[in-house]
């Protein structure tokens, strides 16, 4: 089949310098070499264990690894994530605090799907459960999905965060974080049309590309600079025979992850260089930070190739957000009817992958939506990654949202009544 024989001689790629790394990490680690010391056997050591641990991390789903939580009782309360709803690309999880009162805030984080897990909003997660009922959209990797379950396109997308709103109910507040920020908001005004009294109460939409062209970025140039056929022809594979997903056509995560490290290639053979380095000094850890944040940017799942290529058409090439010309299901999304959803925009000053000024247009947009529920933020000096998990948010964004969400809880006044 097509493709096919590509996507698994990547995976041999990986599957080969991962066993490479464990027999350079097991042949220098013999006893008896300890009877001679000699440098470049610790450096091989150290080669071999940063080598293997890499690999193999592109191929594991990291866990959430929050097992407890200290409430204001002062008690440490077991944290469990559960399953509100199943669907065959993706779940809506629920993370249960074990003997804590219900928070009033009813939060729903719509993690990316655009490369990585969602236990990349892992930190942001942490810092809401204090204050929130926590509730993330959990996408499964392609290559796991049998080809049996259907498409999945940036419509589908759509439709799936429609229903996850309306299972959670109109108290719920909203916040996207980067890739599905355009989305979110067309989820919005879809229900706004369909099914108004399952809008949620406030949208926080976290630097996304609702308009692309309004701040270019590399990403954006890319998008600009490629046909779709040759989209088609150089990203899309086949899922190889190792996999529940055989024969789905797919974005690979490893192909998405060397697009990821060209863009910074030098930062990151230094970071790895210096891991290597204090591996053989012996002062590494199994949790240190150049792990803690390697085991997450590492562990990568493919995207099928529908999304992948209809997001970049769709929202980059023809802008159907930006134009208020989006369509799903057959029916004209139209951000106008958006009157009661409170929307607030968050963007990083420095931010190099969804610049300034891109999630700022979702405001234009929303003409039926008086002023006073329209905010935005811009976070002097912050990167794309600091505006949602980083001291950035921490510090000077999760306080805004808080606010934003609380002067917004109540429920709209409905027409005719005072």
């Amino acid at each position: 089949m097509r493709y096919m024989a590509t996507y698994d001689l990547m995976e041999t790629m990986r599957n080969t310098n991962e066993w490479l790394g464990a027999s350079a990490r097991a042949m220098s680690s013999y006893p008896v070499f300890a009877l001679w010391p000699n440098p470049a056997m610790e450096m091989m050591r150290a080669w071999g264990e940063v080598t293997e641990r890499s690999f193999a991390r592109m191929v594991a789903k990291p866990d959430w690894n929050i097992d407890n939580f200290t409430a204001e009782d002062g008690r440490d309360h077991i944290v469990s994530t559960r399953k509100m709803v199943e669907k065959p690309f993706g779940d809506l999880i629920h993370f249960r605090i074990a003997g804590r009162h219900t928070r009033k805030r009813k939060v729903l984080l719509v993690a990316p799907m655009s490369g990585h897990y969602a236990t990349l909003l892992r930190k942001t997660v942490i810092s809401l459960l204090p204050d929130c009922e926590v509730y993330i959209t959990d996408w499964h990797n392609a290559r796991d999905i049998p080809v049996s379950a259907g498409k999945f396109d940036v419509e589908d997308y759509t439709l799936y965060l429609a229903d996850f709103m309306r299972i959670l109910g109109p108290d719920t507040h909203v916040i996207a974080v980067c890739q599905p920020v355009p989305l979110t908001l067309a989820a919005t005004a879809y229900l706004a049309d369909e099914d108004p009294e399952a809008q949620p109460r406030s949208l926080t939409l976290i630097g996304g590309p609702v308009d692309p062209n309004a701040a270019p970025t590399e990403v954006t140039d890319f998008g600009h600079s490629v046909t779709m056929g040759q989209l088609e022809e150089t990203m899309i594979q086949r899922v190889g025979f190792k996999y529940d997903g055989v024969g789905r056509l797919v974005y690979p995560g490893l192909l998405q992850l060397a697009s990821f490290i060209s863009m910074n290639g030098e930062t990151h053979a230094k970071a790895f260089q210096n891991q290597i380095m204090a591996v053989a000094k012996g002062e590494a850890s199994d949790h240190d930070k150049h792990n803690i944040f390697y085991d997450e940017y590492l562990a990568v799942m493919d995207m099928t190739a529908e999304f992948y290529l209809s997001t970049v058409e769709r929202i980059f090439k023809n802008r159907e957000i930006a134009k208020n010309e989006f369509v799903v299901d057959g029916r004209a999304v139209d951000f106008g009817k958006i009157t009661n959803v409170a929307v607030k925009i968050v963007e990083g000053e420095k931010d190099d992958i969804s610049a300034p000024g891109q999630c700022l247009a979702a405001l234009d947009l929303l003409t039926g939506l008086d002023d006073s529920k329209k905010a935005a933020h811009l976070e002097p000096g912050a990167g794309h990654y600091g505006i949602f998990a980083g001291k950035s948010w921490r510090n000077n964004i999760r306080p805004l949202v808080l606010d934003f969400i609380d002067a917004n809880a109540s429920a709209p006044k409905k027409k005719g009544k005072s």
